[in-house]
């Protein structure tokens, strides 16, 4: 099992969907593009939760990885491809004895020090944020994309931006080193959430595209 790259990844949120049903979402996301869906409904109860997961994990099974927020059983008992960490959560090395090899283990971080620390633990792929500013994260003016800059050569693991990021500012996040983006309004809330995630996918597999090329460019 390895991350599709470059990647977009879809963050649910089933509050935010203008009025549709959240798998209804998931399913527009994965036909347009999305290679990532990380399940993150915290109000959840553990069996809701898992019912959620089951379902999105046949929506996405071939199609597109399945990570769920935090919740290693519910991500073991569903037969998703991984669980994603927050800072706060329970340390990478303490997921791997409890998940073994059949989860990916992703750690989300706000730091290039925590993103060198989760690297060195043995994390799979970072999310890196807030980029820019987000209701996620109310009061807070986004880190920009420096962050994704400094990260270069410093860690060996994908990493993805997230935080406010859309169509118009996905380049900015793929020139600065990223591996992809992780979104969720760009898409929950879009008219066309199919459309919305081919935009954004087209634009990331675009921009890594060039930024890998102008590597091996100057490669010796």
């Amino acid at each position: 099992m390895s991350l599709p790259l470059p990647c977009l990844c879809l963050v649910t949120d089933r509050r935010r969907c203008a009025g549709r049903p959240l798998e209804d979402v998931v399913e527009d996301a994965v036909s347009g593009g999305a290679s990532l869906v990380q399940l993150r409904e915290k109000d959840l109860p553990a069996s809701e939760l898992a019912s959620l997961a089951r379902r999105l994990r046949e929506i996405t099974h071939g199609r597109a990885l399945l990570f769920v927020n935090d919740r290693i059983d519910v991500a073991l008992v569903s037969g998703a491809d991984g669980v994603q960490l927050g800072e706060h959560s329970l340390s990478v090395s303490q997921a791997r004895d409890v998940a073994g090899t059949r989860l990916m283990i992703g750690r989300s971080v706000h730091s290039v020090e925590g993103a060198a620390a989760a690297a060195s633990a043995g994390a799979d792929l970072l999310l890196v944020g807030p980029i820019f500013p987000t209701e996620s994260h109310p009061g807070e003016a986004g880190h920009g994309p420096t962050i994704l800059e400094r990260l270069r050569g410093r860690v060996d693991v994908a990493y993805l931006g997230i935080g406010g990021i859309d169509s118009r500012n996905v380049d900015q996040v793929m020139a600065a080193g990223a591996s992809g983006a992780a979104v969720i309004t760009a898409i929950t809330l879009a008219e066309d959430p199919v459309l919305a995630a081919r935009v954004l996918a087209r634009a990331v597999s675009r921009s890594f595209a060039g930024s890998t090329a102008g590597l091996s460019a100057r490669a010796p």
